[in-house]
């Protein structure tokens, strides 16, 4: 299959990126990160969560952050909604987009949640109908698709399965999640060949962690699937909890490079999301684990210095 002519990136660092950071990131600095990456040109901002702050306290300002963002026209603001609760501060928040999520592990459903697979989408029914009725769109996450940290190896049927009742739900894109970062692209085109029997090829995501360093090439062997849409993390924000100190979201300048190179547009500016992924590092003093990203920056300093 030849490669898509274009891609869209889904920006995940505002919120699956800075959602595990131990020192709060103050409201003022997500929304200038989330209004930087729209001007750079994503049409789509993983921008929040309404999660209760019990669990998640990085997340508890998400409706100030909604409330704060500059909206640019044609960006999709997504936030992740785990209940009712969370889908009505979602809606008074005016969000564009609600995330819903499952595993494609028994093992990890069970050990997380107390409950079967089948029984945590369930869960989503009453959600996914208030998003229909509202009119905002349903994104569906597929987590541990190509591996989990307690049974290992995931069998694709089970994804295919999880995809399924996403569809049924409702669910206008779905992600294929390596949630842990063990997937080779192998198994990542085994996996999509499969799902895109039963969901539309042009609505499934791929949303790889670098755990293992396979991320941009599991990208590419999603590529070759016909894959068109792909979650990125700006500077790479965002630890695997099931690998400690493993890298963990794929860095959004390392995807856009493999894109440029592949002549693929994205419609968004790299020179940018470089300089995002600067600003986003040094305020919450984090190392930026992008190669490309500090490739490039080091490039421009190095110039700059000569012209100088």
């Amino acid at each position: 299959m030849a490669l898509p002519k274009q891609v869209k990136i889904v920006e995940v660092g505002p919120r699956d990126g800075l959602q595990n950071e131990k020192d709060f990131v103050p409201t003022a600095i997500k929304i200038e990160l989330i209004n930087r990456l729209s001007t750079a040109g994503f049409r789509n901002v993983e921008a929040a969560s309404f999660v209760s702050p019990k669990w998640v306290p990085q997340m508890a300002d998400g409706a100030d952050v909604m409330a704060g963002i500059e909206r640019r026209a044609g960006t999709i603001y997504s936030v992740l909604t785990p209940n009712l609760r969370g889908f009505e501060g979602a809606l008074a928040a005016r969000a564009d987009e609600i995330v819903i999520f499952g595993a494609a592990s028994e093992a990890f459903s069970q050990k997380n949640i107390n409950c079967s697979i089948a029984e945590s989408i369930e869960r989503f029914a009453p959600v996914a109908a208030a998003a229909k009725e509202h009119q905002l769109r349903i994104r569906g996450s597929v987590s541990c698709a190509l591996g989990c940290p307690y049974q290992g190896e995931v069998p694709v049927a089970s994804v295919v399965d999880v995809v399924k009742r996403f569809a049924a739900l409702g669910c206008d894109e779905i992600d294929i999640a390596d949630t842990i970062g063990v997937g080779t692209p192998r198994r990542t085109r085994e996996v999509f060949e499969a799902v895109t029997q039963v969901f539309p090829r042009e609505r499934l995501s791929g949303h790889f962690h670098d755990t293992y360093g396979q991320a941009l090439a599991n990208i590419y062997a999603a590529l070759l699937e016909g894959v068109e849409i792909f979650h990125a993390s700006v500077a790479g924000l965002g630890g695997c909890p099931y690998a400690k100190g493993a890298t963990g979201n794929v860095a959004t300048e390392d995807v856009l490079y493999l894109m440029n190179g592949l002549g693929i547009e994205t419609g968004i500016d790299l020179a940018q999301v470089v300089e995002i992924g600067d600003f986003i590092s040094n305020a919450i003093g984090r190392p930026n684990v992008s190669r490309a990203g500090k490739a490039l920056l080091a490039k421009a300093r190095s110039e700059a210095n000569t012209c100088a």
